[in-house]
């Protein structure tokens, strides 16, 4: 939105005009917890009909979204896939099934994001079942790796995530956050800044000894995400998107600070 209105005027004006947008909307973050605005799309994409269809059928998220949420988030959703490289391994075959579910959850964690798209992958790899890393001789389910600009899932695993609703396992939901987070502290747009204030507040509040004590002994959350940081919001956002009524019940604070992070709302 910003861009159209800069090429109406002179570069020094646009300047000026892009640093006061700039200040403006980095004091209503302050305010808000969110940007100025999210969704403005001057040509909207859209999927093909069985696209459209496994969306429909397969992704519950998108069937809770306003007639107008549908059409962004089918946008996105299509951005996204023309974006990434899906590859698949072993002889797996990647269908429209793959894509859009895929997409679809990455779209679901940053859909209250103006900016959704990464920018530390560029391929998605896809194996039928887990398989075997010969880096540290074990079989994953997934992974993130920022140095080889790859997220990696087992189809098998992935789709499991999906299958029982509110077990707070995701695979999906899991590693894509591992992209997020490490996308949210590099990056400096509006969102972005807004996820890693809030985030660095939830690490201050969570390590405080009497919350991450009442963390800990709740057994909410399973012991493996007080591996680290990383793993601690992986895990919380399983959790978020798959039982946020219990979440909500059982530690409202932290499910008001991870609803401001993602600017987001069930």
């Amino acid at each position: 939105m910003i861009i159209i209105l800069l090429i109406l005027f002179t570069p020094a004006v646009a300047l000026f005009i892009a640093f006061l947008y700039t200040v403006a909307e980095d004091n209503y973050g302050l305010l808000f917890n969110k940007p100025f605005y999210v969704h403005f799309y001057p040509k909207v994409k859209s999927l093909s009909v069985n696209q459209s269809y496994v969306l429909k059928e397969q992704f519950h998220y998108y069937n809770t979204l306003s007639d107008n949420k549908k059409k962004y988030f089918e946008h996105r959703v299509a951005v996204f896939i023309s974006k990434y490289e899906f590859i698949g391994k072993e002889e797996f075959l990647i269908t429209d099934e793959v894509k859009i579910l895929i997409a679809s959850t990455s779209v679901m964690l940053t859909f209250g994001m103006r900016n959704y798209l990464y920018s530390n992958i560029d391929k998605i790899i896809v194996y039928p079942e887990q398989y075997y890393s010969t880096i540290n001789e074990v079989y994953h389910k997934g992974e993130f790796n920022p140095r080889m600009r790859t997220i990696v899932f087992s189809w098998q695993d992935f789709k499991a995530g999906f299958e029982i609703t509110n077990d707070n396992l995701n695979l999906g939901i899991h590693e894509f956050t591992h992209v997020l987070h490490l996308h949210g502290l590099m990056s400096d747009d509006a969102s972005a800044i807004i996820f890693s204030r809030m985030h660095n507040q939830i690490q201050k509040e969570v390590n405080h000894p009497v919350n991450k004590e009442k963390l800990i002994s709740s057994a909410y959350f399973r012991i493996y995400a007080y591996t680290n940081r990383f793993e601690f919001l992986a895990v919380i956002l399983e959790h978020y998107f798959e039982s946020p009524e219990i979440f909500k019940q059982e530690f409202p604070q932290l499910y008001s600070n991870v609803s401001k992070m993602l600017n987001h709302k069930h």
